[in-house]
């Protein structure tokens, strides 16, 4: 690959790196494939607008997601979030659609993605400050230091976010880790 020319070339090089992460992070803040699309496109044009707020040798990609984050939350301020079920597709076997995959027969495949839906599942209950914290910090692996950035809160907020996001999660889950017998009722 040539060397940028300019420093809006290495700027948008390095931007378009961050692409699909960012589009993942939108996918889970959106829960729509179609708006998904639409606040990382939004996103990179606030970034191309303001690049020369950003600096260089800087986290580019904490940068864009805190933009990414503010549109979000100022398109769906108030509490307007739109609610998208994912549960049924218009098939008659919605769940196994989700589940197959020509690839992959053995049982395992099939149970391990049961146990990560359910944990998507609590993940999405999670009330949004805990949810995008969750999503930064253990689904992106974003530092606390940047999780921070992005969210512009202190390093101890995103702390003690993740500590009761972690906890709520916990709860969520042990009903299904006891259904499953992962855990024995009455072990923590």
């Amino acid at each position: 690959m040539a060397e940028p020319t300019t420093r809006d070339e290495a700027f948008t090089e390095e931007a378009m790196t961050h692409l699909d992460t960012l589009y993942r992070g939108a996918l889970r803040l959106t829960r729509d494939p179609d708006a998904a699309q639409d606040l990382v496109q939004d996103t990179y044009l606030r970034a191309l607008r303001y690049q020369h707020s950003y600096q260089a040798g800087t986290n580019m990609r904490a940068w864009l997601f805190a933009i990414m984050r503010n549109l979000f939350w100022d398109r769906f301020k108030g509490g307007r979030q739109e609610e998208i079920s994912l549960d049924d597709d218009g098939s008659d076997f919605p769940l196994y659609e989700r589940l197959k995959d020509e690839t992959a027969v053995p049982e395992a495949d099939v149970l391990n993605r049961l146990a990560a839906e359910e944990v998507v599942k609590a993940v999405e209950k999670l009330p949004p400050l805990h949810r995008e914290v969750v999503l930064l910090v253990d689904v992106e692996g974003f530092a606390y230091k940047d999780a921070a950035q992005v969210l512009g809160v202190p390093i101890g907020t995103v702390m003690s976010r993740l500590h009761r996001a972690r906890q709520q999660l916990q709860k969520l889950l042990y009903d299904y880790a006891v259904e499953s017998g992962i855990v024995h009722p009455g072990s923590a």
